[in-house]
């Protein structure tokens, strides 16, 4: 980890959270906690994770890049 102040280590975190606040709650008003819950689940599951395209892995999602790391 880098020292206080830097911001290298939520580098990452921080491209996912904006990358999520503006694809799934972005004009949502869930009905209550639990239907939050769901959406979340769902974004990241289903399509964050084995739809979204990402650019450092090379236009491949997340899924595919784990079954070429694990196949290599």
């Amino acid at each position: 980890m880098s020292r206080k102040g830097d911001c290298w280590d939520n580098a990452v975190l921080d491209s996912f959270f904006s990358s999520l606040k503006r694809e799934l709650f972005e004009d949502t008003i869930f009905e209550n906690r639990t239907v939050a819950r769901q959406a979340i689940f769902e974004y990241i599951e289903v399509f964050y994770n084995r739809q979204r395209r990402h650019s450092t892995l090379g236009y491949l999602t997340p899924h595919e890049f784990e079954r070429q790391a694990k196949t290599a």
